[in-house]
């Protein structure tokens, strides 16, 4: 059986020919794959490395399962999609209103495994069936929508609990950040997150030394004179060790806050599929509904033992892009990195010792730009907003979502926020299209622009939703990230 794990040499090994791509079944020489590996790695880090800690979640144990995550998603794609998986950043507002609710770490994971699950399902359904089902039951309004009310939602963790630990130097990393995602080219602005971490690792470090320390509040909420940058936790770390692990706890509030996120993550694989079969010309139609249950099954993975959730990254399709070497070598040489930093504590309490008010700068972009690619796949999909069929439901999951509304139906069972929010666009958006005149239920195109291939022939295919990669990826990359 083909595993994808043999790989022919390109060319003389060292660089692709002008106009010429490294295609996943070939790499370069040895030297020069794990060299693009660690280059990967290192693409992931800002995003991968900030999620756990904003979720509440072990570092290290999310780089290792990272890397177990991405070794997963070749070997169910038979090699044919290039591709890292690292923590999601689409569950940050998930674990904040669990934890807000009184949920542990246990309860986190419990809830986010129920959703890997459902990704697992959903692959397993697509390849029975054909993305058709994705688009009947999720269209660019809905996907977009939930999208948008899940980053949006998030707007009060950066305004209460990050920015205010540190307001000027939230300032600075928010202005540097942005300025690299937008000024910097090729690789360097594919790591912009993982450079404002630096900068705000350094910007702290000079806070302290010239202003001594700050009386804010921190980490846990108490208004306190504290250090900026704290790293007593880095010199008592070991250098080699077992990340901390620790079994799910399953609770239907929890699991109903987290189940909406099915729906980015069906659209994030959706797109980085389609984006990774244009970029090398080689169809993946058959690979969509395997990307997604290798997604799932990685993701459930991961939190059984209490590592996070993972997807497919963006800043991974940009080094491919950068480089034009879509070597899968090169993926497994980057999992091998990432199973290395998981087993050293001593770089967990480096990432964990990140500042809050360098988190503040950073996700006042990161946030924004989560909830922003919910207007992106409506753009993509050329969503009509002056449709009152359009218009209605989104408007109220939205709003329900971002001011996290609450409806209690009993002293125990309630739902607000991300869970009542997508319910309300799905289930109005169905409704009323069932009862709305046929001048607005217009027929819409299946699938977006360019993407015809998806709807025809064995049914097998992408939905419009697009992602931070994908089709959508040209125009969604995410910071992230």
């Amino acid at each position: 059986m083909d595993l994808g794990v043999r790989w022919k040499l390109h060319g003389d090994g060292r660089t692709p020919a002008p106009g010429a791509v490294v295609r996943p079944d070939e790499r370069l020489s040895w030297p020069r794959t794990v060299g693009l590996g660690a280059q990967h790695v290192v693409a992931m880090f800002g995003a991968s490395f900030v999620a756990p800690v904003l979720m509440g979640l072990d570092p290290n144990l999310a780089i290792m399962m990272s890397g177990v995550a991405t070794v997963i998603f070749l070997l169910a794609t038979r090699g044919r999609v290039p591709s890292y998986l690292g923590c999601s950043l689409s569950f940050v507002g998930v674990a904040a209103v669990i934890r807000a609710q009184g949920g542990t770490s246990a309860t986190v994971t419990g809830a986010v495994f129920v959703v890997g699950v459902a990704m697992f399902l959903a692959g397993l359904a697509v390849q029975r069936f054909g993305a058709r089902i994705i688009h009947a039951a999720m269209p660019p309004i809905v996907t977009g929508a939930v999208v948008m009310l899940i980053g949006f939602n998030l707007a009060p963790v950066t305004a209460t609990t990050y920015w205010p630990q540190d307001q000027w130097t939230a300032l600075l990393v928010m202005l540097f950040t942005g300025l690299a995602v937008v000024c910097l080219r090729g690789f360097w602005s594919r790591v912009a997150i993982f450079l404002g971490l630096v900068f705000g690792y350094a910007v702290s470090w000079v806070f302290d030394r010239v202003f001594g320390k700050i009386h804010s509040v921190d980490a846990s909420g108490k208004v306190t004179d504290h250090w900026r940058l704290d790293l007593s936790a880095v010199s008592e770390a070991d250098w080699i060790g077992l990340p901390s692990f620790h079994g799910p706890s399953f609770e239907w509030s929890a699991i109903l806050v987290a189940l909406p996120v099915v729906i980015a993550l069906i659209a994030e694989n959706t797109g980085h599929v389609k984006a990774v079969g244009e970029m090398t010309g080689d169809p993946l139609d058959d690979k969509l509904g395997t990307a997604i249950s290798a997604d799932g099954a990685a993701s459930m993975l991961s939190t059984a033992v209490g590592g996070p959730p993972n997807t497919t990254y963006s800043e991974n399709i940009g080094v491919m892009a950068a480089t034009r070497v879509y070597s899968t070598a090169a993926y497994w040489a980057a999992a091998g990195f990432a199973l290395l930093f998981g087993i050293c504590p001593k770089f967990g309490a480096v990432v964990a010792a990140i500042p809050g008010g360098v988190l503040g700068g950073i996700t006042v972009i990161l946030y924004g730009m989560i909830g922003l690619l919910g207007a992106q796949i409506w753009i993509n999909a050329k969503v009509d907003l002056r449709n009152p069929l359009n218009l209605v439901p989104a408007a109220a999951g939205i709003i329900i979502g971002v001011g996290n509304v609450t409806m209690k139906f009993t002293d125990t069972f309630s739902l607000s926020g991300i869970a009542l929010g997508t319910l309300v666009v799905i289930i109005g958006y169905h409704t009323l299209r069932a009862f709305a005149p046929a001048h607005l239920k217009k027929q819409e195109p299946l699938l977006d622009e360019g993407t015809s291939s998806y709807s025809e022939g064995s049914g097998n295919g992408g939905d419009t939703a697009g992602d931070k990669d994908g089709t959508a990826a040209e125009g969604v990359r995410r910071a992230e990230p």
